[in-house]
């Protein structure tokens, strides 16, 4: 378990040193091309989570980089991998097959839309863009959308237009997604380059996951880029084949399975993996990092019971709302509730537990050092910790 454990670290890019000076767009772009998505999600109770997976990796860089080459340089855009996600842009072309399954099949996501509508809003798009959906003339009529959002109609046409290709994301307003004709956003090279068959690019992304993993089971695999999701079947129910995709690959030497001991089922790597003999990081994880967006996955590498509980009442909470697992070496050896408080500069520790069997003073030395460095990331003066957790007191004799 050890070896695989350090495969899918050092795979995620945990298995080299941070730089020495402050990290620049070429090191964020060989985060995203080493991981190739970085989800994002709106919650900003510590910092948008699009900006964490190059931190943890890198260390403190500037926010606006990740900005810069998402909406100027447009190296990286918006589409549904893993989830929202920004991607990079040289992969746009491996997900023209779902783009085009969705441009065949719409239905307001639960509720029929007028032709008519849809046309309006594209026709805005082309007019006025980049605009946001609040900017829309009309925004239709508003409605749950599956998983308990309350979207309008403006909102339902634009996210289907940008499933289908025919919009992109080509800046933010805060949160607000600015859509533009595709052809305004993604560089015409990119959107010019030969489009993969269905099958060869689903290949070619499963190929990219276990370089991104390490070593992952069909499941992992399939769930790195959403293959077989709930969006692919949404669009086409029978578009996915990853057991004859996986069976391929293997076929043609580009993927080997091997055992995991604990594993249940068989898992996948490269050829050319090699295991390294130790990994000497230190690093808190947003829970939408890539290393642990798959619950699964983290307790079969790592032993550690992640559950994220933004979404559980407050009083059914038990480690926190917004709990950051911390990796020191090769482990998962704590978690930590984080807060950043704007208003009075502090970045609040509101929980903090150590798992099991780990020497708790060593581990809040480190951590320590980790909370400093992401307050002053973050612009924060100082880092406070409250009384929660078994790790609470041990942390504070640390500071």
């Amino acid at each position: 378990m050890g070896e695989a454990r350090r495969l899918a670290l050092a795979a995620q890019g945990f298995g080299s040193a941070r730089p020495a000076g402050k990290p620049g767009l070429a090191d964020i772009r060989r985060v995203a091309a080493r991981v190739h998505a970085f989800q994002i999600d709106p919650i900003n109770v510590l910092v948008r989570t699009q900006y964490m997976p190059a931190y943890s990796r890198l260390g403190p860089y500037s926010i606006g980089a990740l900005d810069k080459l998402a909406y100027d340089r447009h190296e990286l855009f918006e589409y549904y991998g893993h989830a929202a996600s920004l991607l990079p842009t040289a992969l746009y072309p491996m997900f023209r097959w779902r783009m085009d399954a969705h441009a065949a099949r719409f239905s307001g996501h639960g509720r029929n839309v007028a032709p008519p509508f849809i046309a309006a809003v594209l026709a805005q798009v082309e007019a006025r863009g980049p605009i946001a959906v609040s900017d829309l003339v009309d925004r239709g009529r508003r409605g749950n959308y599956a998983g308990g959002w309350s979207w309008n109609d403006g909102k339902r046409v634009m996210t289907w237009l940008q499933l289908s290709g025919r919009v992109a994301v080509a800046g933010r307003r805060n949160i607000e997604q600015l859509y533009d004709l595709t052809e305004r956003v993604i560089p015409r090279a990119v959107l010019e380059a030969p489009v993969p068959d269905p099958e060869d690019a689903k290949r070619e992304l499963i190929v990219l996951a276990v370089r991104a993993l390490g070593v992952a089971t069909m499941k992992d695999l399939a769930g790195y880029f959403g293959i077989g999701a709930h969006l692919d079947r949404r669009a086409d129910p029978k578009i996915t084949r990853v057991p004859a995709l996986l069976a391929d690959l293997v076929e043609d030497g580009r993927l080997v399975p091997v055992t995991v001991d604990g594993w249940r089922v068989p898992a996948f790597l490269e050829p050319a993996a090699r295991v390294p003999a130790k990994i000497d990081a230190r690093a808190l994880l947003s829970p939408f990092d890539s290393m642990i967006w798959d619950r699964d996955r983290v307790k079969r590498l790592f032993g550690f019971d992640y559950r994220i509980e933004i979404y559980i009442p407050e009083a059914k909470r038990i480690h926190g709302y917004y709990v950051v697992p911390f990796l020191l070496g090769d482990t998962l050896v704590a978690r930590v509730d984080l807060k950043a408080d704007r208003k009075n500069g502090a970045l609040l520790v509101q929980s903090a537990f150590a798992e099991p069997r780990v020497e708790k003073k060593h581990v809040a030395r480190e951590l320590w050092q980790e909370l400093r460095a992401m307050a002053a990331w973050l612009d924060l003066d100082r880092v406070q910790v409250r009384n929660a957790g078994d790790l609470a007191r041990v942390l504070r004799a640390a500071m």
